[in-house]
């Protein structure tokens, strides 16, 4: 019934955009929808549910639809869920307002808020989108810190997106040179595309000729004309014609891309003629740049790693002279892929790159799709021979799309449509380092020239290392944190995980950060407590329950060395493989309740020691399936119960008398020990958060251990040491005699057979 209603309402937007089509072109629509996933609280990027959309090229309009739907029938007050939406990469967010690790950069996405009781719905309209990945990204508001018991019924709230676009499928193209005539209403407007081809400095479009129905063409047509795509981060380019004629002109569009122009018209219940051209001007193209025929791939790539190894101790070389046309000298760049979300970028001359203040130095990075999920990273280093740059600076432009090949101190670092990263070095400052977490998939350029304050005839080559490369995380996270990589159906991205209160992006954030003596008081609350299982190793001894003993001693050395490596921060020690440490933990926890419980039944030897075997056994696959499951710990701790139970109440009908007889027994043993017990469960289920933990859970080890003490039952009256039966003797005897079969194979009472002849 819910996906029937959504699909309506994407129906009813589809229908409402289908009463505006424009004639000169066919639209046609598409839906997309995601499963519903559940939401968490907001701790780190994990916390996050992402979901990648794709919009289509020429897109005319983009419908989300989100909803949030309530999984339980229980109050649980209103919850606000956030949504961020970004186009190109995944939204960089930062909900709980931590610092960001120095030198790194981000554009906020957009955000939405939408309340939740028990269902709610949502929208947003984006008018020509830019086409290519879009990424929605939602969360709960900010962990409380609570440790939730999985399987433990809790608050949950499950987000599905939905996407319709309505796109034109055959949009007239603007040639260069060309003059398209076509028509705009106020609910038709035109809509045309142009590709602009690499080494475009400028682009141009014009509007000419306007007559609005039976008026002259000096009549004002009010044409609002507008290039390029929206992308929430990222402006069009607007102008409004309120002549006959206009232009607008866009310096550094996108390179090698089609670019969108839609022409409206303000005026009421008319239709506008007009015609429409566009043109183009190369103003800097590089000569021809990368490998040749004679070039050998292997060569270059040990060039480039030895010539790596020397930086900071190379001289600066001129480089060849530039054809009188040319402007930009072009370093063609290697391009390595080491891992996942890891990339490498090399020059192939070497890592020095020499920069000089007549022409600008060009470096093309191009960004693979299966990269936007981990952190580009840009590194400048003068090189130390520069001495004598005095007063004068190298400034470069980090841009997306397409470069921007004039830099000084009156143009911005900024191309047609999107912002770029300006920085700058010099002998003062000789390193400088720029982050970019989640990029865009597209060509980044890096353009250097020597900026000069005073004389440069000292400095007219600059040796520069310029260092691109693609990490999983901002400085793998630093000290108080592990990277982790992330995985929304084929999508990898990577985030970090930070220990010791640390926070933040890259774990750089130490407001709430624990100190050296508190994560010591943690560790040594944790592992000392479990030493409190000693008393039950003793009582159990010496009441002949060895077996029982034994699995307390398991438990307390697992648990006190899984803790010792659980710990964050400097305070851990690891003997093994920390799964292995977690595994025999929960294994050994789960049964020592089981054989404890078992061990007050009272069952015969062989009905009990058959219990333990097989409770053990199914506990170790419960375990391995699903070990941090509610049900793990309830279920053999209830089946031990109810068999203990039915033994109580076997004996009680068979002897007509409560059982244990001895109120001694319920007063000072059995009351205390299940108080012990409960108060233990409680704790573990509903009191333990991340702030209280390590001394919560210490106080579950001693009470469990305590209740140990309590509830183990006294040494059986028909039992001898060592827990064995009555009757078996140590001592024992051997004898044989031979049997006389005459001619024939005869046993002995050995079990050995003998020829008698």
């Amino acid at each position: 019934m819910e996906a029937c209603f959504l699909r309506w309402l994407l129906f009813v937007a589809l229908t409402s955009w289908t009463l505006g089509d424009d004639g000169q072109v066919t639209f046609e629509s598409e839906l997309s929808s995601k499963p519903a996933q559940k939401l968490s609280k907001y701790g780190w990027y994990a916390s996050v549910r992402l979901q990648r959309f794709h919009i289509p090229e020429q897109t005319a309009i983009a419908h989300w639809l989100f909803s949030v739907k309530k999984g339980h029938s229980f109050n649980c007050g209103q919850h606000n869920v956030s949504i961020h939406l970004r186009w190109g990469a995944p939204p960089v967010i930062n909900p709980t307002e931590t610092v960001f690790p120095n030198a790194t950069l981000w554009d906020p996405s957009l955000s939405l808020i939408l309340p939740v009781t028990s269902q709610s719905y949502t929208t947003f309209n984006l008018s020509d989108p830019a086409p290519g990945d879009w990424f929605v990204a939602a969360h709960l508001p900010e962990d409380d810190g609570r440790i939730e018991q999985k399987g433990f019924p809790s608050c949950s709230y499950y987000f599905q997106p939905q996407l319709s676009v309505r796109r034109a499928a055959d949009t007239p193209v603007l040639q260069p040179g060309t003059v398209l005539t076509q028509t705009a209403a106020p609910d038709r407007p035109a809509r045309l595309k142009l590709f602009v081809p690499e080494f475009t400095s400028s682009l141009s479009v014009s509007v000419a000729g306007c007559s609005s129905g039976e008026a002259s063409e000096s009549a004002d047509c009010s044409l609002l004309l507008r290039l390029g795509s929206a992308s929430l981060q990222h402006s069009q380019t607007e102008l409004n014609c309120s002549g006959v004629n206009c232009s607008v002109s866009l310096s550094n569009p996108p390179w090698d891309s089609w670019l969108r122009v839609v022409v409206e018209s303000s005026q009421v219940n008319q239709t506008v003629t007009f015609r429409i051209g566009s043109n183009y001007t190369v103003g800097c193209k590089p000569k021809s740049v990368g490998l040749t025929a004679d070039d050998d791939i292997t060569k270059l790539l040990d060039k480039s790693v030895s010539n790596a190894t020397a930086t900071g101790t190379g001289s600066a070389s001129a480089p060849p002279p530039l054809p009188a046309s040319a402007c930009v000298w072009s370093v063609p760049v290697l391009y390595e892929e080491l891992d996942l979300l890891s990339l490498r970028y090399t020059p192939v001359n070497g890592s020095n790159v020499s920069v000089t203040e007549t022409h600008p130095t060009l470096l093309t990075y191009p960004l693979p799709p299966q990269a936007t999920g981990g952190t580009l990273n840009l590194q400048l280093t003068l090189n130390s021979t520069n001495a004598t740059l005095g007063n004068n600076s190298i400034v470069a432009c980090f841009s997306a799309w397409a470069p921007v090949l004039q830099l000084n101190h009156s143009e911005l670092c900024r191309t047609g449509l999107f912002m770029g990263y300006a920085i700058g070095i010099n002998v003062s400052v000789p390193k400088a380092v720029v982050r970019l977490p989640f990029p865009q998939s597209t060509t980044w350029y890096l353009t250097l020239q020597l900026l000069c304050n005073s004389d440069c005839s000292n400095a007219s080559v600059v040796s520069v290392v310029p260092e691109v490369s693609v990490s999983a995380c901002v400085d793998d996270c630093g000290p108080y944190g592990e990277c982790r990589l992330l995985r929304s159906y084929t999508y990898l991205y990577s985030a970090c995980v930070c220990s010791a209160g640390w926070k933040g992006w890259g774990c750089t954030d130490g407001s709430t950060a624990q100190s050296y003596a508190r994560q010591l008081t943690a560790t040594m609350l944790l592992t000392l407590s479990n030493l409190f299982f000693l008393p039950a190793i003793v009582v159990a001894t010496r009441r002949s329950y060895i077996t029982e003993a034994f699995v307390y001693l398991f438990t307390m050395f697992f648990s006190t060395f899984y803790h010792a490596c659980d710990q964050p921060g400097a305070a851990v020690l690891c003997i093994m493989d920390y799964d292995a440490l977690q595994y025999c933990d929960f294994l050994g926890s789960i049964c020592s309740i089981w054989v404890t419980i078992l061990c007050m039944a009272r069952l015969g030897d062989a009905a009990k020691y058959t219990l333990f075997l097989l409770g053990a056994l199914l506990i170790a696959m419960s375990m391995q399936l699903d070990r941090k499951g509610l049900w793990n710990l309830l279920g053999p701790i209830l089946c031990a119960i109810l068999l203990m139970v039915t033994s109580w109440v076997y004996r009680c009908v068979r002897r007509r008398h409560c059982y244990p007889p001895s109120w001694r027994r319920w007063v000072f043993f059995l009351l205390p020990g299940a108080l012990c017990a409960l108060i233990g469960v409680c704790l573990y289920v509903f009191a333990e958060t991340e702030s209280n933990y390590y001394y919560t859970h210490s106080l579950w080890h001693i009470l469990v251990a305590g209740c140990v003490v309590f509830l183990l039952p006294p040494e059986e009256k028909d039992r001898k040491a060592l827990g064995w039966s009555r009757g078996f003797s140590w001592s024992w005897r051997w004898s044989w005699r031979p049997r006389v079969c005459g001619y024939t194979l005869c046993e002995s009472s050995k079990d050995e057979l003998y020829t008698v002849t």
